[in-house]
């Protein structure tokens, strides 16, 4: 009786925990297209702003590759109303924080400011999408940042290009055979007009949606953003159709060469559905069963229990149009990357032909609740989540019922889904090795 009143009192705590992460928000348009969502929250004296653009590298033209990027960097460099170089220092002589990222499918800039100082953030934002300087000046002052930003995280980090290495051989129609850094090449080529061209398609109000999270008075706050953003002119309407990728139907075996390491790595990946998919939320389950921790099936088989590997794991990388399932392992003294491609592959087929253990499942679940309630945590990961939802997945609901997707998820639909998508002959065997294996 007293384990049942336990486990009665951790449900119920997990129950109020969860219902307590309920985000309200409020979403409309601006006549200009802009999509604005608002969410108040009193309970500490702080705001964040962001805008999020629905422009990354599979935008770019394949001769121009690193624009999305470049665009995170340059757009800091000042605007009509705001001098080169002073972006950073209104926002932290005004007690704030920003920053901003890219990658294949969208570009995110945020702010967060005491809430006194929440039209500043607006003003800022507005500045940034309205009035942007972009001269020769500034481009070539951040075409030698990106460039810095790329040695030292891709060329010269060690299993830094492997997943460049996977997408080249993955994708062979998609832009997402391309990387989000882009080329340095591409960049030095382009003119300045290029990149006023691309300013002028991408960033606009119709392209963009803003978010703003926190201690806010709301109807003084959509104010604000009728003032700084309403006036700003819609668009053109931006039309995308990329190529479709036929499907993989025999295995595919390349190699990689880094000089930045020692010891080889062997990745196997294959292709996947978008994340907006549900079999790609089973794919997350799948992958955290696997790899989630030094308790997970591959870590502790391979690592633990064989010490055939320094590690392994598995890694979900799902974006707007495809995903790409990867299994990777590092091997122990004279142990063979086929090997561990062989051991790897002993547990998928153990999903494919059976069901995981109720245990295991459960325990699966427990993680995803525990993702779910931190997600919520925090009025900056909020402000992210809204944009995100609505600009990728196109409900932003999601961010309070995203739980119900993997809590309805069964072990029969693991086990169907390992075998759709986790097949030998439809994948990429991509050996990864040190420079001096190189023939």
């Amino acid at each position: 009786m007293k384990k049942c009143l336990c486990s009665l009192a951790a449900l119920l705590l997990m129950t109020l925990t969860i219902s307590a992460q309920e985000v309200k928000f409020e979403e409309y348009d601006l006549s200009n297209g802009m999509h604005v969502i608002l969410h108040q929250d009193n309970t500490a004296p702080v705001v964040t702003t962001s805008v999020m653009y629905h422009v990354g590298a599979k935008d770019e033209n394949p001769e121009r590759t690193g624009f999305a990027h470049f665009f995170e960097h340059l757009l800091f460099e000042g605007t009509k109303n705001i001098p080169k170089g002073e972006w950073f220092t209104i926002v932290t002589s005004n007690g704030g924080s920003n920053n901003a990222n890219t990658t294949d499918d969208r570009t995110y800039y945020y702010e967060v400011f005491p809430s006194n100082n929440v039209e500043l953030g607006l003003w800022m934002e507005s500045e940034r999408l309205l009035h942007p300087v972009i001269n020769q000046d500034g481009v070539d002052t951040q075409n030698e940042v990106v460039k810095e930003e790329k040695r030292l995280r891709v060329d010269n980090s060690p299993y830094g290009k492997f997943l460049e290495m996977i997408k080249v051989n993955m994708f062979k129609k998609h832009p997402y055979k391309g990387t989000t850094i882009g080329k340095m090449a591409h960049l030095d080529a382009a003119t300045l007009e290029e990149f006023q061209a691309f300013n002028k398609k991408y960033y606009i109000p119709n392209n963009a949606v803003l978010v703003v999270a926190g201690d806010i008075d709301v109807a003084e706050v959509k104010g604000m953003i009728e003032d700084y953003f309403g006036p700003i002119p819609r668009g053109e309407d931006i039309v995308r159709s990329f190529p479709k990728e036929d499907p993989i139907t025999e295995p595919m075996r390349a190699k990689a060469y880094d000089a930045n390491i020692q010891i080889p790595a062997v990745m196997a990946a294959y292709r996947t559905p978008s994340f907006k998919e549900r079999d790609s939320y089973v794919l997350s389950m799948i992958s955290t069963y696997l790899s989630d921790g030094k308790t997970s099936k591959l870590y502790k088989k391979i690592v633990d229990d064989k010490k055939m590997a320094l590690q392994v794991g598995a890694l979900d990388f799902s974006q707007e149009d495809y995903g790409t399932y990867i299994l990777y392992g590092l091997p122990l003294g004279d142990v063979s990357l086929d090997d561990l491609i062989v051991e790897m592959d002993e547990e998928i087929v153990k999903l494919q032909n059976e069901l995981i253990s109720e245990r295991d499942y459960q325990k699966i679940q427990n993680k995803f609740e525990n993702s779910f309630v931190n997600s919520n945590s925090s009025i900056e990961g909020i402000a992210n989540s809204l944009a995100r939802y609505h600009m990728l997945y196109g409900d932003v609901n999601l961010i309070n019922n995203e739980i119900d997707i993997y809590r309805s998820i069964t072990r029969e639909e693991i086990k169907t889904v390992a075998n759709k998508y986790l097949n030998a002959d439809q994948r990429l065997i991509l050996e990864y090795l040190p420079e001096s294996d190189k023939e």
